[in-house]
């Protein structure tokens, strides 16, 4: 990546650039220390640019059809004046760390229009379904002015929930005749569904696919989306006729208003952002041990420890722990700083009190 000019690069985000845009995620997705600093102050610059936007993720069970239906959910969106941003994460390759699936290719007719911006991004390995820098992506997509964001993960399973706390509204998506859907669809994520939509309910598997939207139905009486009095909706759709994809999109619509308007949707942001700040956190903490010499060997030599039984992983990763904030008490104080400097005087320290 050439040298980068961050005022520039913001200056072309805000002004819609998608190039500008693409080279942003990347360098926020980059793991080159000089990038990291280029890329903290980017994000610093852009989020009071950041306008409000529909957050909706999508997640399903293996072969749902999620990017075709994306694909169509995306030109209906389109049509209706919308400016849409789809961050696509795919499984990441154990050789190369990139992505394998490469989703834009996959949705040939929305990859074509000019108000649509597709990020296929490697999930890194992380788990919860998301890229490790879905956020940043997120929060650069809305200052670049789309209004609409859909976050596709990975795929189901138990450890993806991790989407539900960067969105707004969370779709899942399965199909009939995929065995028994139930027991295939992991019960964690219908209790933090917003709207499941059961697809490809055309030709012959139409009836199929209404049997299974009963089941749903019947089901999900028994679950909560808790923090408020949403019960979630199920749906039929064929993503490649288009039968009920604009209805998917009016129970998305339904759902949004009704979190506005009983403030659900305020509590939601809030809570994102400190989502975001605690993922961070503990980001920044493993980068901590990786990029210090010391503690990056001691941190190999307790792996070594640990996978000999000599060591229990709690005391081991403890023991790093208590290095780190060593470290830093004597950082602090070794330069002649107080207690009350370091922790602030008789106060929490607020966002003036940070460098």
């Amino acid at each position: 990546m050439r040298r980068i000019d961050v005022a520039d690069l913001e200056r072309r985000i805000v002004a819609g650039d998608r190039v500008a845009l693409a080279q942003a995620i990347t360098l926020v997705e980059s793991k080159a220390e000089r990038h990291r600093i280029l890329a903290d102050e980017l994000i610093d610059r852009i989020t009071p640019r950041s306008k409000s936007s529909v957050r909706v993720g999508i997640s399903g069970v293996p072969g749902a059809g999620k990017s075709t239906f994306i694909d169509a959910l995306g030109l209906n969106l389109v049509r209706q004046g919308h400016r849409l941003a789809v961050l696509s994460v795919d499984p990441s390759s154990p050789v190369s760390g990139g992505s394998i699936l490469g989703d834009k290719t996959r949705m040939d007719r929305l990859s074509r229009e000019t108000d649509v911006f597709i990020r296929p991004s490697p999930s890194g390995g992380l788990l919860g379904g998301v890229a490790r820098k879905t956020r940043e992506a997120i929060a650069l997509c809305e200052a670049a002015g789309y209004d609409t964001i859909l976050v596709e993960t990975v795929g189901v399973g138990q450890s993806e929930t991790l989407v539900r706390s960067m969105v707004d509204c969370f779709v899942v998506l399965t199909i009939a005749g995929a065995g028994d859907e139930l027991q295939g669809m992991k019960k964690g994520i219908l209790e933090l569904a917003h709207l499941v939509v059961v697809n490809k309910a055309d030709g012959d598997n139409q009836v199929r696919a209404e049997s299974t939207a009963l089941e749903f139905e019947r089901a999900l009486r028994y679950f909560d989306v808790k923090g408020d009095d949403w019960k979630p909706r199920v749906k039929t759709c064929s993503a490649i006729t288009g039968m009920g994809v604009p209805e998917v999109w009016l129970a998305v619509e339904e759902y949004i208003r009704r979190a506005e308007s009983g403030g659900d949707l305020d509590r939601v942001r809030r809570q994102q952002n400190v989502s975001w700040m605690n993922d961070l956190l503990v980001r920044l903490l493993v980068d901590l041990c990786d990029s210090n010499k010391e503690l990056r060997a001691m941190r190999v030599a307790l792996e070594g420890e640990v996978a000999e039984g000599g060591v229990s992983a709690r005391r081991a990763a403890q023991h790093i722990v208590d290095q780190v904030i060593s470290g830093l008490r004597r950082e602090h104080f070794e330069e002649g700083h107080n207690r009350d400097a370091l922790f602030g005087k008789k106060r929490g320290v607020g966002a003036a009190d940070l460098p």
